[in-house]
């Protein structure tokens, strides 16, 4: 890892024998919480797909974006499931641009993700808006325990749920197939009305087809790490949402959702087309 992180040797329970696709992530973003093997990964998979940056940081954009537009509808609970490594705006400090009274907890199972996310808010955080706990997706029910742990949400009022880049990595049950989409559906029904629920999912339907080619090679390529992953067409992301009420423009790619609410910051991308972001995306409102 970088020695400009907070910590010059991994936490404990950490594993550099395999990358990471949290870290990996962080690195595609231009964090430095990551170590040689990810970054040798992420160059490997940039060889062969070199706008998978891009597909990165509009996908991060994207969370940006939804988090502004939901505090500007009132939203002022998120959850971050899946959060991975504090990299390039993180939810809180995009929250706190609109409104200073927004609460966040973060989630996510990985050793490194958790510490480092502590560590950021130990230094630029308030405990009384501001948490994160280590807690497995897999387990809907106990995550909420953990969350209502914390104190900072109230599940009488409503939350916007960030499952953001996150359902693309397989979560495989006690028989090995994906639950992603049962987890989620039990998330929907813990939700109070009013809650809004926040997906972005890599999807193989309706990309170029140099692209298409090129999501097979790379799906080879993360299965045969430690971290499988798996491709949806739209309409089986758009399911995810369940009978939620879509918000405007409805389901579509990365840099289309709400462009208005993008910062006059934001990074240039390295897109011909919408389509070539290859990560469908949607915010749903229950009823």
């Amino acid at each position: 890892m970088s020695q400009r992180g907070p910590d010059a040797f991994p936490p404990e329970g950490v594993d550099l024998e395999h990358p990471s696709v949290a870290r990996v992530y962080d690195y595609l973003l231009g964090g430095d919480a990551n170590w040689a093997i990810d970054r040798a990964f992420g160059d490997k998979v940039l060889a062969g797909f070199p706008v998978l940056r891009s597909v990165a940081i509009s996908n991060r954009l994207y969370l940006h974006r939804a988090v502004r537009h939901l505090m500007r509808l009132g939203v002022r609970q998120f959850i971050d499931i899946g959060s991975g490594i504090p990299t390039m705006g993180n939810t809180h400090q995009v929250a706190d641009e609109v409104s200073p009274d927004a609460r966040v907890v973060y989630i996510d199972n990985e050793p490194v993700a958790v510490a480092h996310s502590r560590y950021l808010l130990e230094k630029h955080g308030d405990p009384k808006r501001h948490a994160v706990v280590q807690a497995d997706m897999r387990d809907p029910d106990g995550l909420w325990e953990r969350v209502a742990e914390t104190g900072v949400i109230d599940f009488e009022q409503p939350v916007a749920v960030l499952l953001v880049a996150v359902l693309h990595v397989q979560q495989p049950g006690h028989d090995g197939t994906d639950i992603g989409p049962q987890c989620v559906a039990r998330y929907r029904e813990l939700m109070s009305s009013g809650s809004y629920l926040v997906i972005s999912q890599v999807t193989d339907e309706g990309v170029p087809d140099e692209l298409a080619d090129k999501l097979v090679e790379l799906k080879a390529m993360y299965d045969a790490s430690s971290n499988p992953v798996v491709w949806r067409k739209q309409s089986e992301i758009r399911d995810l949402l369940g009978d939620f009420e879509l918000v405007e423009p409805g389901m579509t790619w990365t840099p289309l959702w709400h462009p208005e609410e993008s910062s006059p910051n934001s990074p240039e991308l390295e897109f011909s087309t919408p389509e070539e972001s290859v990560i469908w995306v949607g915010v749903g409102r229950k009823p």
